[in-house]
């Protein structure tokens, strides 16, 4: 059996991914022994931004949200989400 290095740690996915562009999986792993892995409670990664919209627009995003008790980002993004989907099966 091949001896296999030890699995470095990681403080970010982007460290990560700059670490297995060179380096082989092979070193790492027995790949003809998969390994179970639970992803249930995986995040999807996430990024902020800066959206400038009207102050009324705010204001009711806000009202909106509070009235069915949710964070304001939250609900903007599931509207965004919704309609994101609903373009992408128009297009279909």
């Amino acid at each position: 059996m091949k001896n296999l290095k030890p699995m470095p740690k990681f403080k970010s996915e982007q460290q990560e991914r700059k670490f297995w562009e060179t380096h082989d999986t092979t070193e790492y792993f027995v790949v003809d022994q998969p390994i179970k892995v639970n992803l249930t409670n995986l995040k999807p990664s996430s990024k902020s931004i800066t959206l400038r919209i009207p102050l009324t627009m705010y204001d009711d995003l806000k009202m909106l949200a509070n009235k069915q008790d949710v964070p304001y980002q939250s609900m903007v993004k599931m509207m965004l989400s919704d309609k994101i989907s609903e373009q992408f099966k128009r297009v279909a």
